[in-house]
């Protein structure tokens, strides 16, 4: 049988694959990327990723050397200031990371997930070099040291020098390569919405900790008029389900409550949708001729806009790989120094993440009252202070360039 040839095959045309696309075009590599279902890039259409994502300041860099950033500049909004609210006392405690202490660069900015789909779709149409598939998905392979053999879902084949695993959380590439994962499960939801809200947000991303998870208000441009963010409100998965039960009205004052009414009343601007919360590792982030990115690797919960950062940060380093030595592209050498480069920092993050989320959902007075004292010595050393920032920001990430 004949096989089509490439220099990268993508499984996953999610926000991570079709960036992974991008990115690897955008540098001269001939790259396939295929999903078995089509991306949604109306927010008004069936099946519309509603959540956002926060690009911080190196995944922008990377987005901007693959032509994607003039594109979602004019829709993106600052995040100048991350706020934590401790409100699990008798009396709130509050601190605010402004990012003009350590640069004159917002932390990062905040887009809607089905608009990155829309305008990842629009960067790949103008790379001749770049193969995306929708409808089409990820069946088997046949990895051998000299490439990999790669059987999609329509029965056809492609031979590749580099398979890059971007098909989330059950990747059927990493059960392809024999790669287990750890998965931890806290019993909690997120329940994801946009609202408008009477107080500006002031470019201010708030994170309002209280028991059971925290609730997480990141700005938005303003919506007929009036202030808006999208929401991620954690918490027991019972208490989530009940939640997307109740009445509009009901579940804005629900919400309004939870927030400490730090924007004063809340009113939706969205449905309401409700995604599972774990955290997920896998074992090792490559194999032959195989790489892991993305939620392949690792998922965490959506704490400090670590998540697809994590994920182009994973993009970030293969790429400067490849371009370093693109006549090693897929070869032992260069998955070795990826995994060398990634894994560690991973699994730090991974573990750092957990340990906030379950800070946040400690409900005991006493839990309550360490995490506010901790919050306050945090926050009042400044070289603690900007150290966190700057770990916050990636600063550990590692790239070949």
């Amino acid at each position: 049988m004949d096989h089509r040839q490439t220099d990268i095959l993508i499984a996953g045309g999610g926000v991570a694959g079709l960036s992974a696309a991008a990115v690897f075009g955008a540098a001269g590599f001939d790259v396939i990327c295929v999903d078995p279902a089509p991306p949604v890039t109306r927010a008004a259409d069936p099946g519309a990723d509603l959540r956002t994502t926060a690009f911080l300041q190196p995944a922008r860099d990377l987005l901007d050397q693959a032509g994607l950033w003039d594109r979602l500049a004019p829709h993106a909004t600052p995040l100048q200031v991350m706020r934590i609210v401790d409100a699990g006392g008798p009396t709130p405690v509050t601190a605010d990371f402004d990012a003009a202490e350590i640069g004159d660069q917002p932390f990062g900015w905040n887009l809607p997930n089905w608009l990155l789909s829309r305008e990842l779709l629009a960067r790949l149409a103008e790379l001749p070099n770049v193969d995306f598939r929708p409808g089409t998905g990820f069946a088997r392979m046949l990895t051998r040291e000299s490439g990999a053999i790669v059987t999609l879902s329509d029965a056809s084949q492609v031979r590749a020098r580099l398979v890059v695993a971007a098909d989330g959380r059950g990747s059927a590439v990493r059960q392809a390569a024999g790669i287990d994962v750890k998965t931890t499960r806290y019993g909690q939801k997120a329940v994801v919405f946009a609202v408008t809200h009477d107080v500006p947000h002031g470019y201010v991303s708030t994170e309002v900790h209280r028991d059971g998870g925290p609730f997480t208000l990141v700005p938005l441009p303003d919506l007929e008029g009036r202030p808006c963010s999208s929401v991620v409100w954690m918490l027991p998965g019972p208490d989530a389900v009940a939640l997307m039960a109740l009445e509009p009205e009901a579940f804005a004052a629900a919400a309004s409550e939870r927030s400490a009414y730090v924007m004063g009343y809340l009113r939706l601007a969205t449905p309401r949708q409700i995604w599972p919360i774990i955290s997920q590792t896998a074992a090792a982030m490559t194999a032959e001729r195989t790489a892991l990115v993305a939620e392949a690797a690792h998922v965490l919960p959506p704490i400090g806009a670590q998540g697809l950062n994590m994920s182009l940060a994973d993009i970030a380093c293969l790429h400067g790989l490849a371009v370093a030595h693109p006549e090693g592209l897929g070869g032992r050498a260069m998955l070795e120094s990826y995994a060398r480069r990634r894994h560690a920092e991973v699994r730090m993050r991974v573990a750092g993440v957990d340990a906030l989320n379950r800070a946040s959902m400690a409900g005991a007075p006493g839990m309550q009252a360490l995490r506010a004292a901790g919050l306050r010595a945090l926050f009042g050393a400044a070289p603690v202070r900007r150290g966190l920032m700057r770990l916050g920001l990636g600063a550990r990430s590692t790239t070949a360039q």
